[in-house]
């Protein structure tokens, strides 16, 4: 029997699950369902930060890596895999499909689509600060003051639901971030190391606390370390988006220019955190504060005490604000 195997000369001829799957080794087949694997583009990332994501809007796959800052479509991650333009990304895909389909009995199969819900917390615990909560918070000078200031509460148990599965987690060292209203925003597990942060809404940290009377708003890339640049107590506000590599939509930072007379970007000392400040300079003038010593500010005040650094840090924050200070 004669089998006619059909090439194909478009992009939009080749699945994107079948670039994902191939390109990236995957064991299972893509059918809905969210896929974390370690970034590609991060040989020290420990934990998986590299997913795989049904984009809804889209209609398709998409990446993001949150190690390396990188998302975006199957031509995006083929393009940064090797180097070459989206055009040449686009040929390649084509001509390694192409390929894929000779050397195989079967053309490519789509596995069928399933809709995967995921947990979502639907319950939560308060409870009082004890010893630990002390000892974690306080070796980054944060007190129980400036944590209820911004209202993060410890949390006794919180309950995941998925259709008809629950899960409750309890443990030490588990927090809850709050807006103003007591609505919960961020469950934040520090010695969990695949689920860190647990993600319920939407929102720019530090907002609700924002009173803008200080001349200099700084970008901070944590709640954490948001709250140990107010600890210094300068003339200056803080925010911190989700992420990193979340940026800032362009009309809230044309509302902060409004309302400031200097923004600043103090992220992470590493290269998904200089990558987003070079982003935030570039699409929106914003300059930036580069870290020196430890991964973030958090972290140096960890190893070096918040006093000894507390000079250093001043200066890196008006040396580059250097060019624009006349303005204020």
């Amino acid at each position: 029997m004669i089998r006619t195997k059909k090439l194909i000369a478009s992009i939009n001829d080749v699945p994107p699950t079948w670039a994902f799957e191939y390109y990236l080794k995957l064991p299972q087949k893509l059918c809905g369902q969210e896929v974390c694997i370690r970034s590609i583009f991060n040989i020290k990332d420990n934990t998986p930060s590299f997913t795989l994501y049904w984009h809804k809007k889209l209609g398709r796959y998409q990446f993001k890596d949150f190690s390396s800052g990188y998302g975006g479509s199957q031509t995006d991650l083929i393009s940064l895999m090797f180097n070459i333009k989206p055009s040449a990304a686009m040929y390649k895909i084509i001509e390694d499909y192409n390929e894929f389909i000779l050397n195989n009995g079967d053309c490519y199969e789509i596995a069928e689509f399933k809709e995967h819900s995921k947990y979502k917390v639907t319950e939560f615990t308060k409870r009082q600060w004890n010893i630990l909560d002390r000892e974690y918070w306080m070796q980054y000078s944060i007190g129980s003051k400036i944590l209820e200031y911004y209202n993060v509460f410890p949390l006794e148990k919180y309950k995941l639901t998925k259709e008809d599965q629950e899960l409750v987690i309890t443990g030490y060292n588990i927090y809850g971030f709050f807006r103003k209203d007591g609505s919960l925003y961020k469950i934040y597990q520090p010695h969990v190391r695949d689920k860190k942060f647990i993600k319920i809404k939407d929102y720019i940290q530090g907002t609700d606390q924002l009173k803008y009377e200080a001349p200099i708003l700084v970008i901070c890339s944590s709640m954490k370390d948001l709250m140990c640049l107010i600890n210094y107590k300068w003339n200056m506000e803080a925010v911190a988006p989700h992420s990193e590599n979340t940026l800032i939509p362009e009309h809230i930072i044309e509302a902060y220019k409004h309302k400031y007379k200097l923004i600043v970007t103090l992220l992470d000392n590493d290269e998904a955190g200089i990558k987003a400040m070079k982003k935030y300079q570039e699409k929106y003038d914003i300059p930036y504060a580069h870290l020196e010593g430890e991964k973030d500010l958090s972290d140096n005040i960890a190893k070096y005490r918040k006093e000894a650094i507390k000079g250093n840090t001043y200066d890196l924050i008006y040396n580059a604000l250097n060019t624009k200070l006349q303005e204020v």
